[in-house]
């Protein structure tokens, strides 16, 4: 029992320091944080049973626990329930580009009612990932239906597509003056980053939009045992390679979000779970609004692997989360919905872009 409490210490605390260390400098230490919910359950196993035990040597798992407590809060929060919607409203939604390139007779409704429930939505600012924008089909054109007649200024970057004809990209609605745009990243045709800053009232706030590098991985594969059988090998590179890949991008997404003039404001679709170095590096520099205002596990994921949380609203300095909210009872996409409420703290001149 002392071998294994032992060993179970150490291998937990490699396992909480893990996430600090960039997967671009070490191949494979990526892969490492998603052992950690293992790791506290192992450690709160061993301090019941050591504790019944009358054995000293329960401090240990007690100690990794301690350590361990941030992963807690990642993962589950019982923050005071609030519908006060008085602030800036946000919305973060990978629309699975509206299921407009599918044509089964099951997807129409979906096709309909994506699109219109993301046009319905009242948030002062809609953030859309894997966003489809149709001029060839009216009632595709999602522009014009999410402009609301002019309701909502917008920027959309094109990631892939003809700008003339049938595109998708990263898109951002705002019912505030847009007075700036611009690139952060963009990648493979799949994954970018992009921000607006607006103007509220007589403050500026930054938006930035992002989908970062995704896993490539089919969940039916993984559904059953056979499947995790037959595709363990190139699921493991898959995952190594998009964390990576997402270090890579986080690095270019912090340093330009602490150049920012403003207040900062982060959605989006990050494909990387709370225990990992994507998120501890977005959360050494700001707030998760799930953490500081949400309820529950906040699972994001639409799919088999249900338990996942990787879409997120951060954000910085002169901002405070109000109310956050998942929209699991909105199933049209293979990713929910998010929706967080936003007071403004401290004043940042709505000057105009340098």
């Amino acid at each position: 029992m002392r071998i294994i409490t032992v060993t179970v210490f150490l291998v937990s605390i490699l396992l909480f320091f893990s996430v600090y260390l960039s997967p671009e400098n070490f191949s494979y230490v990526g892969l490492l944080p998603l052992m950690i919910p293992f790791a506290l359950l192992a450690n709160v196993v061993l301090a019941l049973i050591l504790v019944m035990a009358k054995r000293m040597i329960f401090i240990l798992p007690i100690i990794a626990l301690a350590i361990g407590w941030k992963f807690i809060g990642v993962t589950f929060q019982l923050n005071n329930k609030s519908n006060d919607v008085e602030g800036l409203s946000v919305l973060s939604y990978n629309t699975h580009l509206f299921n407009f390139r599918y044509s089964s007779e099951n997807e129409k409704d979906s096709n309909k009612n994506s699109l219109q429930w993301a046009t319905d939505n009242p948030s002062d600012i809609k953030c859309f990932q894997e966003f489809l924008q149709d001029h060839t089909t009216p009632s595709h054109n999602s522009i014009k239906h999410l402009s609301d007649n002019g309701r909502y200024e917008y920027a959309y970057h094109i990631i892939d597509g003809n700008p003339k004809k049938r595109s998708y990209g990263l898109a951002i609605f705002s019912k505030y003056p847009i007075i700036n745009e611009g690139l952060v990243f963009e990648n493979n045709k799949n994954n970018g980053a992009m921000f607006v800053d607006i103007k509220v009232a007589k403050d500026t706030v930054r938006i930035y939009n992002t989908h970062l590098e995704s896993m490539s991985i089919k969940a039916d594969k993984l559904g059953n045992m056979e499947g995790i059988k037959q595709n363990y090998r190139s699921t493991l590179g898959k995952l190594k390679n998009g964390i990576q890949m997402r270090a890579s991008q986080v690095k270019i997404l912090s340093e330009h979000i602490q150049n920012s003039p403003y207040p900062v404001i982060m959605a989006g679709d990050f494909n990387d779970v709370p225990y990992s170095y994507t998120y501890f590096t977005l959360k050494s520099i700001m707030k998760n609004a799930f953490e500081e205002a949400g309820r529950g596990f906040g699972f994001t994921y639409n799919k088999v692997l249900f338990f996942l949380r990787i879409d997120n609203i951060f954000y910085g300095e002169g901002l405070k989360a109000k109310q956050f909210k998942t929209h699991r009872e909105v199933d049209y996409s293979d990713h929910y919905p998010v929706f967080a409420v936003f007071d403004i703290t401290k004043a940042s001149p709505a000057d105009s872009p340098n």
